[in-house]
């Protein structure tokens, strides 16, 4: 049976510069021609993800929006989805009750789009459409009850601490929810998504999905204890949040220093 490597994406696998190297899209692309199992989990959407490691061409499923979908690198199918069901309408509407517009991904007509009103936006918002400005995604709307159109598989608030930490409170047992301020910006974000949608269990069920006997993890952040706690050898880079360090097998080289690649290429063998 065969081993599963994932690796955290953003001050992981990324460098600071918010891309791959030549050298980790090379070691990951022959590793995996060679018959490594390898992916990443990132709370990026597949557009966006694949934008910043465009060098990696290798067939290798990802997990994305933070474990709501895993989808093929090359072909770009849903391998595994994890949607809302119908109470993210109450959990909606309960956001606009407390003066919080959300940007919200679905897949419309069978389309991914992510959904918004304009006029309500917030500074950090408009900062994170502006970053967006092109993507075949957007979806400008005129009215909240716009926002509950389609399969609906991620919501994500940007806006003041003090308006999204009740509402974290309120929904951080009944969904997957993440409120950290983006690395980035400094702005801060709660993200809500299905139970069923988190990294650690797209990881399972993925690992299940293929097989695979054991779990080899790499991360950076707090968000990553999870997935950390469940696998059989889990690797922090230097760069990695001290919190992070405590749950790690071993602590390796930092992103800027491709510190993933070296202990792949080192370590794995066929």
């Amino acid at each position: 049976m065969s081993n599963l490597y994932v690796s955290d994406l953003d001050g992981t696998l990324l460098r600071s510069n918010e891309v791959t190297s030549k050298y980790t899209n090379q070691v990951i692309n022959s590793l995996v021609e060679k018959g490594m199992i390898f992916s990443y989990a990132t709370a990026r959407s597949l557009v966006t993800a694949k934008k910043v490691t465009e060098g990696i061409n290798a067939k290798i499923p990802l997990i994305v929006y933070n474990g709501a979908f895993v989808i093929d690198n090359i072909t770009e199918k849903i391998l595994i989805a994890n949607y809302f069901d119908d109470s993210v309408h109450l959990v909606l509407e309960d956001l606009f009750s407390n003066n919080v517009y959300p940007i919200v991904y679905a897949y419309i007509d069978n389309v991914e789009k992510f959904s918004f009103v304009r006029k309500m936006c917030t500074e950090g918002m408009n900062m994170f459409l502006e970053s967006r400005k092109g993507d075949v995604r957007t979806n400008e709307v005129n009215s909240l009850s716009e926002l509950k159109e389609g399969n609906i598989f991620y919501i994500t608030c940007i806006d003041e601490p003090k308006k999204l930490m009740p509402l974290y409170d309120k929904y951080k047992d009944k969904y997957h929810c993440v409120y950290q301020t983006d690395i980035y910006t400094n702005e801060q974000w709660l993200e809500i998504m299905p139970l069923e949608a988190s990294k650690s269990n797209a990881i399972k069920q993925l690992q299940s999905m293929l097989n695979c006997e054991k779990l080899i993890v790499f991360g950076d952040g707090k968000n990553d204890i999870d997935m950390f706690q469940m696998a059989d050898k889990s690797y922090a880079v230097a760069n990695a949040h001290n919190d992070l360090k405590q749950f790690a097998t071993e602590v390796i080289l930092s992103n800027d220093e491709d510190g993933v690649a070296r202990w792949l290429e080192a370590n794995y063998k066929q």
